[in-house]
């Protein structure tokens, strides 16, 4: 019979849990009818599916597992990944700006999708696996970015890690900071886009729209860091929701698309005199809860089509020094105002009055 130790990232969890984890295919019932004829065994002693293991326990189990039949659905999506070369490893490797032994935060460039879709090859979930270091899992996406968009993605070293981070974010208490060039100036410096987001019909989910009757609660806080005339304008934005789109969505919707999004902001999306034609918005920091009781605050430097059209403009970077950050409980709330699907690619969502 097969034996394994139970690692410290398994420590607490139920027994069928673990089966789950570590021998797909092997169903609840599988599990039960092992444990009712004393086949599995913790410490030499039977057990049952619902007893919290812990770690460094003795498992013992029947060797022959049965090999699950993939449904049609999954048939279609399972990917078998090659060995990476040495220059996909040291590529992934390179974009590490901070790890623990909790999470590992890349950079992501734009044009790098995070997961694999159609016509899509390479992307961060498929390098994942030279990220492993000494530990014994993969790391694991617990957040996507869009594929143009660039900038901190977080990635969970353990499943209990993957599973506090992803309550973190379901329940918006990571504070996410980005940056943007957008085309013109809002002319209310500060505020807080108001705007339910639903897909858009015939876009096949490809698209968001603002939908006041049946979309979704988006928020979106933002604040103009700078501007080059009436022409652009440096702003963050500040997701309190995390919809689709939604920053791309927002900003268009108030009547400054940003930069590069022909997307949501069409031909007038771009700038001449030299601007890329590159998505300019970044991801540029995380602030959230670690696992033992810390947090995690990094930042990520701009790619360089962003930086280039920055300087360009002349904009002075020491303006976006990074403001505190607290509880978004503690933060006070500018007042909003909702939008209409009638208002998407004018001003009528800015604030009236100045907000911080």
């Amino acid at each position: 019979m097969p034996t394994t130790i139970i690692a410290e990232d398994d420590d607490g969890i139920r027994l069928d849990r673990w089966f789950q984890r570590h021998a797909t295919g092997t169903s609840f019932n599988i599990v039960s009818r092992w444990a009712r004829t004393g086949a599995i065994r913790l410490d030499g002693a039977k057990a049952s599916p619902g007893d919290r293991i812990a770690a460094g326990q003795t498992l013992l189990y029947p060797d022959s597992l049965p090999e699950p039949s993939p449904t049609t659905r999954e048939r279609r999506t399972i990917e078998v990944r090659d060995p990476l070369s040495q220059a996909q490893i040291d590529y992934i490797r390179g974009l590490v700006i901070y790890e623990d032994r909790h999470a590992i935060v890349i950079n992501k460039p734009p044009g790098l999708a995070t997961q694999g879709g159609i016509g899509i090859t390479t992307h961060v979930d498929g390098l994942l696996d030279a990220l492993t270091g000494e530990m014994t899992t993969r790391p694991k996406l617990v957040h996507r970015l869009d594929k143009d968009t660039s900038g901190v993605l977080l990635l969970a070293r353990t499943a209990r890690a993957a599973a506090f981070f992803a309550k973190a974010f379901a329940g918006r208490e990571a504070r996410k900071t980005y940056w943007a060039l957008t085309i013109g100036v809002p002319k209310v410096e500060a505020g807080e886009i108001d705007a339910p987001l639903s897909k858009q019909p015939g876009s096949g989910g490809e698209k968001m729209h603002v939908d006041t009757e049946t979309g979704l609660k988006s928020k979106t806080r933002y604040r103009v860091i700078e501007r080059a005339a009436g022409r652009a304008a440096w702003v963050e934005f500040s997701p309190l929701t995390g919809r689709t789109h939604q920053i791309r969505v927002h900003a268009a919707a108030i009547g400054h698309a940003i930069v590069g999004d022909a997307k949501y902001g069409g031909k007038e999306a771009f700038l001449t005199g030299g601007i890329s034609r590159k998505l300019h918005l970044h991801a540029r920091r995380l602030v959230i809860d670690a696992p033992d009781g810390g947090h995690i605050d990094i930042s990520a430097d701009l790619p360089g089509h962003i930086a280039e059209s920055f300087a360009m403009l002349g904009f002075d970077m020491a303006l976006g020094a990074p403001l505190v950050i607290t509880a978004l409980s503690a933060t006070p709330k500018p007042k909003s105002r909702r939008l209409s699907s009638a208002t998407s690619g004018n001003r009528r969502g800015e604030r009236r009055s100045r907000g911080s």
